[in-house]
C-alpha cells in the first residue's frame, strides 16, 4: 500500500479537483478531511481517479455530500491490490475513525453461543461469550443472553446434561438440586453410565444442528416401551422430556424449512432515522433477533445504508453461509467475496422476491418498522425530559450527555467510583465507567477524596483524548450525589483541572431523606426543588438510582474477588487449575507458603519448574 497525505488551505471542489493530476485508476480507499484534519468521510473505490472526479463536479450531489465537499480541505489515499481489500480496509477505518458523514453502526455487542465441552468424560452444556478457546462444539450465535438461557433451560429438561463446573463435578458426593428437579442425570455421582450420557450429548447436538425429528420419535418409542412395561414413573419422565422438546421448538418462532443457515437483515427508514433488524437462522431454527439503529443523515440510498451496515457488522463477526437482505447492495458480489475471504468459505448474498425467504424478510421488515416506531416515541419523550432538565437548571440548551457520579465502599474498604451516562437515547450503558479507587493516602470513607480521584482521572483523560471536544465524549451536565459541600468540592476540582464551564448539580435527599423531596444544589445559586409530580424529578431520580445500582454492583464484584483472592494469585505461572490443585493438596495458601520443595513437587499437575517458582516466591518474599 502507498499513502499520500496532502494538506491544502482551500476547501471544496477546487481542492478535490487538484488531486486528479496525481491519481491513477488503482483501487483503494480515500479519506476527506476538514481544515482541522478531522476525517469527514471514508470511502472505497474500484478506480480512485474516477471516484474522486465525481466529487470534483458541482451540481450532482445530495445535500449531505454537498456539505461534505464544502468542508473538505484535504484528502488522503491508500491504494490497495484489489477492490475486496479496499472494502475491508474501508470498513475498518470507518469503525476506527467514526467519520461524521459515513453511515455508522454503533455497536460493540458480542453474541452468545451454546458450548458443549469436549475436554471431559461427561461433557457439560453452557452459555459462552467471547473467544472460542475452550475445546468443544459451539452453536450460535443467539441474539442475546435471554434466548440462550431459554434454550439451555429447555435442553437441560430434555437431555439432562450437567451445567456445573469441572471442579464442582469432581468434588460432589451426592446429587445437587439440578438432579432433584430433573434437569440433570447425576453423572457426578455415577447415576448414569458414561455411554448413556454420551448418547444424550449426541442427541442434544443433533437438536442444535436441527435434526429433531428422530429425537422425538426415539423418545416417544421409549415412553411407549416404558408404559407397556408398566414403568409409569419412567414413562412420565419421558413424557415431560418430549413436552419440553416441543416447547423449545415452538419458542423459537418461525423455523424455516429450506433455510438451514442465514442471517436475515431488513432495513426500515422513517423521519431521517433507520432501524436494521437481524434474525439469526441456524440449523433451520430461529435463534432470535436484534435491532440496530445506525447513524444516518437521511438522504443516503437504502443500498448505501445496507452496505455500510453489512460491512461493519461482520468486521468482527463470522458471517453465515447466506445473507438474506431486504435491499440490495451496490457491490453485492464484492461484499460476498470479502465475507468469503474472512470466513474462508462461500458466502451467498440474496434479495428474495418470493417464497419462504421473502416471507422471512417481510417478517424482519415488520419488526424493524415496529422497533423504529417505538424508538422514535421513546426518543421524543427523552427529548422532552432533557429540555425539562435544561429549563429546571437554567441551561442554554438541552444536554446531550449527562454524566452521573457516585462512590461505594464499606468503611473505606474496596472503594470504587461509578459513572453512568444518559442522553437522547436514554441510558448509554456502553459509556458507563467504573473506577477502582487507588489513593493510598485517602482516609477510609473520605468521599470527597474519592470523588476528587474519580473526576481527576476522568477529565485528565478527556483533556488528553479530546481536547477540542469534538467527539461527543464531553458532558453537558454533571450530576453529583450530595449537597452543597460535594458541589463546592467538585467545582474546586474542576477549576484545578481548568474545566470550569460544565454545569453541575448536587442531588441531596432533602427533608426526611424521602424520595420526592430532593434538593438541588448549584454553585452560587440558592437551593431549589422540583414539584413532587414533575417528570423531570422522576428522570433525575432514575439517573441517581442507576448510578447507585451500578456503583454498588461494582463494589460487590470487587469485594467478592478480594474475598476469594489468595497469595497464590500473584505467583507467576499459577493459574486457576494449578491453584485448585495446590489448595486441594495442602488445604490453604498459608500451608502452600510453608511447604518445602519436595512437597510442592509431589502435587499432581505441578511440574518441578513450577514447584521451584512457587517455593522461591514465598521464600524470597517472606
Amino acid at each position: 500500500m502507498t499513502e499520500q497525505p496532502i494538506k491544502q488551505t482551500k476547501t471544496g471542489y477546487d481542492v478535490i479537483h487538484g488531486y486528479l493530476r496525481t491519481l491513477d485508476s488503482s483501487p483503494g480507499v480515500y479519506r476527506m478531511l476538514d481544515a482541522d484534519s478531522r476525517v469527514l468521510y471514508v470511502g472505497k473505490a474500484r478506480n480512485l481517479k474516477a471516484r474522486v472526479s465525481n466529487y470534483a463536479r458541482p451540481g450532482q450531489h445530495s445535500p449531505r455530500i454537498t456539505r461534505m465537499i464544502r468542508e473538505t480541505a484535504s484528502m488522503m489515499f491508500l491504494t490497495t491490490r484489489t477492490e475486496t481489500e479496499a472494502l475491508l480496509l474501508e470498513q475498518n477505518l470507518i469503525k476506527q475513525l467514526k467519520p461524521r458523514y459515513n453511515v455508522l453502526l454503533r455497536d460493540d455487542k458480542s453474541f452468545p453461543n451454546i458450548l458443549v465441552t469436549k475436554d471431559h468424560a461427561f461433557p457439560m452444556i453452557k452459555k459462552h461469550r467471547g473467544a472460542k478457546k475452550q475445546q468443544g462444539n459451539y452453536y450460535g450465535p443467539f441474539a442475546g443472553a435471554g434466548a440462550v438461557n431459554r434454550t439451555l433451560n429447555q435442553l437441560q429438561r430434555v437431555f439432562l446434561l450437567r451445567n456445573c463446573s469441572d471442579s464442582d463435578f469432581e468434588t460432589r458426593t451426592r446429587p445437587c438440586l439440578q438432579y432433584q428437579i430433573k434437569r440433570c442425570s447425576g453423572p457426578c455421582c455415577g447415576l448414569i453410565a458414561e455411554g448413556d450420557y454420551e448418547a444424550s450429548v449426541r442427541d442434544a447436538e443433533k437438536f442444535l444442528q436441527g435434526r429433531t425429528k428422530g429425537i422425538q420419535e426415539a423418545l416417544a418409542k421409549q415412553m411407549q416401551d416404558a408404559s407397556e412395561a408398566m414403568e409409569f414413573e419412567r414413562a412420565a419422565a419421558l413424557r415431560d422430556r418430549i413436552k419440553a422438546l416441543t416447547q423449545v421448538q415452538s419458542a423459537q418462532g418461525i423455523n424455516p424449512q429450506n433455510t438451514p443457515e442465514a442471517d436475515v437483515i431488513a432495513l426500515h427508514r422513517d423521519g431521517g432515522q433507520a432501524c436494521v433488524q437481524v434474525f439469526f437462522i441456524r440449523a433451520n431454527q430461529n435463534w432470535g433477533n436484534h435491532d440496530y439503529y445506525p447513524r444516518v443523515s437521511g438522504d443516503e440510498d437504502p443500498s448505501e445504508v445496507m452496505e455500510a451496515f453489512v460491512g461493519q457488522f461482520y468486521s468482527n463477526r463470522e458471517p453465515p453461509r447466506m445473507l438474506i437482505l431486504s435491499h440490495g447492495l451496490d457491490s453485492d458480489d464484492l461484499m460476498a467475496d470479502a465475507l468469503a475471504e474472512k470466513a474462508e468459505r462461500k458466502v451467498e448474498i440474496i434479495v428474495p422476491q418470493r417464497g419462504e425467504k421473502a416471507e422471512l424478510v417481510q417478517n424482519a421488515l415488520r419488526n424493524a418498522r415496529e422497533s423504529l416506531a417505538r424508538k422514535m416515541s421513546e426518543t421524543a419523550t427523552q427529548a422532552r425530559l432533557l429540555k425539562g432538565v435544561a429549563e429546571a437548571f437554567e441551561m442554554d440548551r438541552a444536554p446531550q450527555r449527562i454524566e452521573v457520579y457516585d462512590n461505594s465502599h464499606i468503611q473505606g474498604a474496596h472503594a470504587v467510583g461509578a459513572m453512568v451516562v444518559a442522553g437522547p437515547d436514554g441510558f448509554d450503558k456502553n459509556q458507563y465507567r467504573k473506577f477502582n479507587i487507588r489513593g493510598d493516602d485517602l482516609t477510609p470513607g473520605d468521599d470527597f477524596g474519592m470523588m476528587k480521584e474519580v473526576l481527576t482521572r476522568r477529565f485528565q483523560r478527556l483533556l488528553k483524548e479530546d481536547p477540542e471536544r469534538t467527539l461527543g465524549t464531553w458532558p453537558d451536565l454533571l450530576l453529583i450525589d450530595g449537597g452543597q459541600g460535594q458541589v463546592s468540592a467538585v467545582r474546586e476540582i474542576m477549576n484545578d483541572l481548568g474545566v470550569s464551564d460544565i454545569p453541575m448539580v448536587g442531588v441531596a435527599k432533602g427533608e426526611d431523606r424521602d424520595a420526592g423531596k430532593e434538593e438541588f444544589h448549584r454553585t452560587g445559586k440558592p437551593v431549589m426543588a422540583l414539584r413532587h409530580n414533575d417528570p423531570v424529578l422522576y428522570f433525575i431520580q432514575r439517573m441517581r438510582d442507576e448510578v447507585h445500582r451500578f456503583a454498588i454492583g461494582t463494589h460487590r464484584a470487587k469485594r467478592s474477588k478480594a474475598i476469594g483472592a489468595t497469595p497464590l494469585d500473584d505467583v507467576p505461572g499459577v493459574g486457576a487449575t494449578r491453584k485448585r490443585a495446590l489448595l486441594a493438596h495442602f488445604g490453604s495458601a498459608k500451608a502452600v507458603a510453608r511447604a518445602n520443595l519436595a512437597d510442592l513437587k509431589a502435587v499432581d499437575g505441578v511440574s518441578a519448574k513450577l514447584a521451584q517458582t512457587v517455593y522461591d516466591y514465598f521464600h524470597e518474599n517472606g
